[in-house]
């Protein structure tokens, strides 16, 4: 058996029977289950699959930590260790992926499996599951004229990359090089570039436009984006994700193929493809390779240089949830408990676009909907079509709107009414009309906090007797960014701004806070995922006894806090306290008053 050093002299690719017989050496690996591997291996999966993916794919657990399972992460670190090169756990968003491509060809990268990751200027980071093969690097040096840097990583993660970038980047060329009429992205810009020699506009149905959107949707669910944004531009169009509430940038394609990109979508989005010159609405269902089933939202907006198109995604996984992973507390999930058990009433959700309404108002609605129970929701447009409800969706064209839907609700017999959101006094009347005729309605409203919640309905014109009357709770919430749980960092907190946060509470100052790093796993931010913040606040006698005499803001929210009312900042506090995210991230949503 070659040593580590041997091989590298060698040149020698690893081999499946070597390296098990270096894990059995070293007490990682059962020698029983090494021979008995290195019997059963087909000489073409040795030839096909890499050795760290033929040990992995079997889950054996180490010899001396039966626990533990020898993972391809192990095993590549182990590699790197071994071959003194840095560790390189492959980002698909930090890597710019038509630079990268032009580095080789497929051809070539595929034969010695590698892939380049980074182009500087001077120098090119190359990424192989293979240390000790080196016969390629003199050659690429010759080629590019620039160091090449070897780092190792998992050979699953070339393999897949290498197959996906080629894909895309093959694709973006080939619908580059279509022939036809005038450049697409030339029609209905607000300012048009001319440029002799251009070619013509691309088929939407294009084989090579069709494998880019299945590759841009299916690297969105992978990403876990929330959103993702086609945004056309002069030169080259910006393909954006949101993930975590924060905006990445993927992508840039030529705009005749970004025009194409955009109409593939609105046609599978049933939309008009040939209307670019006012806003459009539209969905579409997929399904993952995994079988799971995920809409998105569409929406096109024309701007300078064409059609933007943003897609929401909405994934039953993330969009329904129970109430620890949405972040409630037990205090709070108890409470809200109380609240949405009650016969009758209004329970109204509040917060800017973006919050997480949806996602609470769904999972309290799922589970409501129980067989013997009746939910209907009117809503604008319908988020995520769900078999346990019945929705209907606004269509002001044909003049049906929240208020004329609830209207038609109240017809078929429901127990539970979820109005998308009052926006006008027609249809807060409506939902009190409903409230007090014996149904439970859930609503939400764009406010602040929960107290401001009262103060809107007045503002529209609701009597104050009739929000006493009926309103049995408001939520209002935000969403903050989780620290990674892989790289979190104990600290201590700045004492004068704990003060100040949660200022004029008495709040303990924190003994485990934690504080962001960054690492592979959360792509160096810090953070990884989303929590809601709450502050929950039911009606209570004394409130109600307010409402009727139409009181200022100030007087809601104090006798709110006397009835145990928890603000925002304090809830969040709690949450720094607990370690799951940093006094920074709670400013963000609810800043300290001046």
């Amino acid at each position: 058996m070659l040593n580590p050093g041997e091989r590298h002299l060698s040149g020698q690719r690893l081999e499946l029977a070597s390296l098990l017989d270096e894990l059995v050496a070293e007490g990682v690996l059962d020698a029983e289950r090494a021979r008995t591997l290195n019997a059963v291996v087909l000489p073409r999966d040795r030839k096909e699959k890499h050795p760290f993916s033929i040990i992995a794919e079997r889950n054996w657990s180490f010899v001396d930590e039966p626990g533990r399972v020898i993972t391809q992460d192990f095993l590549t670190r182990r590699l790197a260790e071994q071959a003194g090169l840095p560790y390189y756990r492959i980002d698909p968003l930090k890597v710019d992926v038509p630079v990268v491509t032009g580095v080789m060809s497929y051809a070539y990268a595929a034969r010695f499996q590698i892939l380049a990751v980074e182009v500087h200027a001077g120098e090119v980071v190359i990424a192989t599951a293979n240390p000790f093969v080196t016969e390629w690097q003199d050659e690429l040096r010759e080629i590019l004229r620039k160091d090449i840097r070897c780092v190792v990583a998992n050979p699953d993660d070339i393999r897949r990359y290498l197959l996906e970038f080629y894909s895309l980047s093959r694709s973006v060329k080939g619908a580059s090089h279509g022939e036809g009429q005038p450049a697409a992205n030339a029609i209905h810009n607000l300012e048009q570039l001319m440029e002799l020699g251009r070619r013509g506009q691309l088929d939407a149905n294009d084989q090579h436009v069709v494998s880019i959107v299945d590759w841009l949707l299916q690297y969105a669910f992978d990403q876990r984006a929330s959103d993702i944004h086609l945004e056309p531009r002069r030169r080259q169009g910006n393909v954006r994700f949101r993930i975590d509430g924060v905006m990445h940038l993927v992508y840039q394609v030529p705009p005749e193929v970004m025009a194409a990109v955009t109409s593939r979508i609105k046609i599978l989005g049933r939309m008009d493809v040939a209307e670019k010159r006012k806003p459009q609405d539209g969905r579409i269902k997929t399904l993952t390779p995994e079988g799971k089933e995920v809409e998105l939202r569409l929406s096109t907006m024309p701007t300078a240089f064409g059609e933007k198109l943003v897609m929401r995604i909405f994934d039953p996984d993330v969009l329904v949830k129970d109430y620890q992973a949405l972040g409630f507390s037990t205090a709070e999930e108890t409470q809200w408990r109380d609240l949405i058990h009650q016969p009758s009433g209004i329970i109204l959700v509040t917060g800017p676009t973006g919050s997480g309404k949806t996602t609470t108002l769904y999972s309290t609605l799922k589970a409501l909907a129980q067989p013997e129970v009746n939910v209907c929701t009117v809503e604008d447009p319908i988020e995520l079509v769900e078999p346990s409800f019945n929705q209907m969706q606004v269509h002001h064209a044909i003049g049906l709107d929240f208020a004329s839907g609830v209207r038609t609700l109240l017809r078929q017999d429901p127990d539970i009414i979820m109005i998308g959101e009052i926006r006008d006094l027609e249809t807060a009347e409506m939902a009190i009309q409903a409230a007090l005729t014996g149904h439970l309605v859930f609503s939400t409203l764009h406010t602040n906090d929960a107290p401001a919640a009262i103060t809107r309905l007045l503002d529209l014109g609701v009597p104050p007797y009739l929000i006493s009357a009926t309103l049995l709770g408001v939520l209002a919430q935000r969403l903050v960014r989780t620290l990674c749980p892989h790289c979190k960092q104990p600290m201590s907190v700045d004492t004068a701004l704990w003060k100040s946060l949660v200022s004029p509470w008495k709040v303990a100052e924190p003994q485990g806070a934690f504080e962001p790093q960054g690492c592979l796993e959360c792509r160096q931010t810090g953070y990884l995922g989303r929590v809601g913040v709450y502050e929950m606040m039911s009606v209570t006698p004394g409130l109600k006894q307010l409402i009727t005499a139409a009181p200022g803001m100030d007087t809601l929210r104090q006798e709110a806090i006397r009835s145990g009312m928890k603000p925002l900042r304090i809830n969040g506090a709690k949450k720094v306290a607990a370690g799951v995210t940093t006094v920074e991230e709670i400013l963000k949503v609810a800043p300290i008053e001046a």
